[in-house]
């Protein structure tokens, strides 16, 4: 009688061990591991073993093949069935809808699960994490926001600090990306207290710190303040540095509601790098932006041989695209180029990576056609990232180029007018005021690049009005700074200006010297505009609507005119 007890229970181990082995073979023997699996239904096993095997066949199925409506079929069968099977079938389903594009399939059985998992805490937890992720990226932060709420509350009354912060951290996160700055503040100081005074395991306290200071870093890096961000950034530096040298100790947490973790320390050292890289950027320290920017994207290639998660790809796009600003700034056009192509690229293998990115790598494209002086394309381009975008900030930025764009055509006035009129309907106060302002902010803040703008044009202004000794004044260390950062267009600029300034006031020498300057900027920027515009990518200046193209013509050569480039 024993013996007959035990034959299902080793029938079903012994397939479940086969099954498992043929998924874990290198590479994986899939079809076999689902032939065993859909052999234990022969057995006509209890009920408890069919719900476990239809779970564990529709996540093979989901994961490891094609057949996405056979791995929907054997979730659907799993979900009536026993607690700790219907909600990791809840789970893995409502992803499947999301792939299928069924989202509002996927929202009342995430509900649901939520609803009826609050003895789980670990399900509970991560229902409610998956739920608000689903609202994050529909754009609903408001019902987003509200699950991360609930979730911080439950964490707490399960007495789970750890998480209770995590939920915290990532509402936190939303808030900022609704400027809701308000609410940031307050709940930003709660997480800090939370924790510094969380006494658990090491790497799950740093990765927690880690998640702080990045949100307080952005938030600082949001608001244009370089130079007070420093200390914060100091300490995420150093936090990186401490959690690499922690040992993944496969220490289980006591409490099940604690199971989590914010990201792999892999992906967390590829975020500093990045943070540091926007740093760097704002600064106008554009030589230690290429230095970090080099190190993430090497990190970025080695992590992407062995791990497919999306997050890494967005990583790589926005440090590609600072780093195509930076290029721009620093006169190598060619390589910008290149590097918008494989930003193209990047965008081809995800739809919604390029739905998110779509306006961001038009405006990039609209920068592009101005260095190289195609003003008709970049306009085109500026006008196709105004209809993809709704984002403040960005909407400012595009904005604000297609009027530079509007000034380099010198008959645009009416547009020009009514765009001012969308930037600054208030334009009562002198322009001169607003560049002492803009130099005075800049200044206090460290921001290089806009010092150095700011003293070039009004040195500029001083010298049309035939005030060259306070031109002088400006000029001078506006070219002491854009060779620092470098910035290829403001060295350009101010040696034209030390030159006729100069000139005017009979210094011959270093009216020689700064011509000179002039001319060696101008050969460089030269060499680079032909090489750009000979590439196959620089047909990407065509492309405004739709996935970006696959395939680009050569060029027959540079088709654009050098003159007012120079």
């Amino acid at each position: 009688m024993a013996s007959n007890v035990e034959a299902p229970e080793s029938w079903y181990l012994a397939l479940l061990g086969f099954a498992e082995h043929f998924r874990t073979s290198s590479p994986p023997k899939i079809r076999l591991c689902v032939h065993c699996l859909q052999a234990v239904f022969q057995f006509k096993p209890p009920q408890r073993v069919e719900a476990r095997t239809h779970l564990q066949l529709g996540s093979v199925l989901y994961h490891h093949t094609k057949n996405s409506e056979l791995a929907r079929s054997h979730l659907e069968k799993a979900i009536p069935q026993f607690e700790d099977v219907k909600f990791e079938a809840a789970s893995l389903l409502s992803e499947l809808y999301c792939q299928q594009n069924l989202v509002d399939s996927a929202k009342p059985l995430l509900r649901k699960a939520i609803q009826i998992s609050q003895q789980t805490p670990y399900w509970h937890c991560r229902l409610l994490f998956q739920l608000a992720q689903l609202h994050t990226l529909e754009k609903d932060l408001v019902s987003a926001c509200d699950l991360l709420g609930v979730g911080a509350e439950y964490a707490r009354v399960v007495g789970s600090e750890y998480t209770r912060a995590l939920f915290l951290l990532s509402k936190g996160m939303l808030l900022l990306m609704e400027r809701k700055l308000g609410e940031v503040h307050p709940l930003l100081t709660l997480c800090g207290t939370i924790v510094e005074n969380w006494q658990g395991n090491p790497i799950q306290k740093e990765s927690l710190r880690v998640f702080f200071l990045v949100l307080q870093v952005t938030h600082y890096l949001d608001a244009g303040q370089v130079k007070s961000v420093k200390p914060c950034l100091k300490q995420l530096q150093q936090c990186i540095q401490t959690i690499s040298t922690l040992h993944d100790d496969e220490i289980l947490p006591s409490n099940p509601a604690d199971l989590f973790h914010w990201l792999p320390k892999e992906h967390m050292c590829v975020l500093v790098y990045l943070v540091t890289v926007m740093h760097s950027m704002q600064a106008g320290y554009l030589e230690k932006a290429q230095k970090y920017t080099d190190k993430a994207l090497m990190q970025l290639e080695k992590l992407k041989m062995l791990d497919s998660s999306p997050i890494l790809s967005t990583f790589q796009v926005i440090l590609l695209e600072h780093i195509i600003m930076c290029r721009l700034v620093t006169g190598h056009k060619a390589t910008a180029l290149q590097e918008i192509s494989q930003v193209c690229q990047l965008c081809q293998q995800s739809p919604r990576l390029f739905t998110n990115h779509a306006a961001q790598l038009h405006t990039l494209l609209g920068l592009y056609c101005i260095s190289v002086n195609c003003m008709d394309n970049a306009e085109a381009q500026f006008t196709a990232a105004l209809r993809l975008t709704t984002h403040q900030e960005l909407w400012a930025f595009i904005v604000t180029n297609l009027a530079s764009v509007y000034i380099r055509e010198g008959n645009r006035h009416q547009e020009l007018y009514s765009l001012l009129e969308r930037i600054n309907p208030d334009h009562n106060f002198p322009v001169r005021r607003f560049l002492r302002e803009t130099l005075k902010m800049s200044n206090a803040e460290d921001l290089n690049r806009l010092t150095a703008c700011s003293l070039v044009l009004l040195g500029h202004i001083f010298y049309v009005l035939g005030n060259h000794r306070e031109s002088n004044n400006m000029v001078v260390p506006a070219m002491q700074l854009a060779s620092k950062i470098p910035d290829m267009s403001v060295q350009l600029w101010s040696s034209a200006l030390l030159k006729d300034l100069n000139k005017a006031l009979g210094n011959t020498i270093d009216a020689h010297e700064a011509a000179q300057m002039h001319q060696n900027f101008s050969q460089q920027l030269l060499q680079d505009h032909i090489a750009a515009c000979s590439l196959p990518e620089h047909n990407l200046i065509s492309w405004t609507d739709g996935p970006p193209p696959g395939q680009f013509q050569a060029q027959n050569g540079p088709t654009t005119s050098l003159a007012s480039l120079l």
